[in-house]
């Protein structure tokens, strides 16, 4: 038997003067980017939200608060990384992930395939386990006005009975 946990993650950015933006982890040229404290990646920052929601243990801005100059101008990718070790040590993998990236602009469709293979190798999961899609608000709203990006995240992980075992007995929940 296993136990499942599920996690949902938001994550928005707004645009400010640049020349690319960085989603999933990948690099992409555009007129602007995103305004954030690290890197800006509202993927992988909706996508961290979600995990950590689904153990339980909070969101990003809890474990990398953006009033760490530690984590200022950082790689998003750093922290999917520490967001995996704490999953991890809590006995949890990733089923999978669905992820839903609102953006008016850029156009995404030439760099998802890149952008899911990048996300699935930080997860350390195969790619038939992740899903990433784009959608646009139809020109509604602040997305629509092309003032930022926003995503939203699912993730399922599972624990095994054995491991949720030797919790239950060391008194962790």
């Amino acid at each position: 038997m296993m136990t499942m946990r599920i996690g949902h993650g938001f994550d928005v950015h707004a645009f400010t003067t640049g020349d690319s933006i960085t989603l999933g982890g990948i690099n992409i040229p555009y007129t602007r980017s995103l305004l954030a404290h690290s890197d800006g990646d509202v993927v992988l920052h909706a996508l961290c939200d979600a995990l950590l929601g689904a153990v339980g243990l909070g969101d990003i801005g809890i474990h990398f608060p953006d009033t760490d100059n530690k984590w200022k101008g950082v790689a998003s990718s750093l922290l999917m990384q520490e967001v995996i070790k704490k999953i991890d040590r809590l006995n949890y993998k990733v089923v999978n992930a669905d992820i839903t990236i609102i953006a008016q602009a850029p156009k995404l469709s030439p760099h998802m395939q890149q952008m899911k293979l990048s996300v699935a190798q930080m997860m350390e999961i195969n790619e038939s386990q992740l899903n990433v899609k784009a959608t646009t608000t139809e020109r509604l709203g602040y997305i629509g006005r092309q003032e930022g990006i926003a995503v939203h995240a699912v993730a399922l992980l599972a624990l095994n009975d054995l491991a949720l075992n030797d919790i239950v007995s060391q008194g962790s929940i």
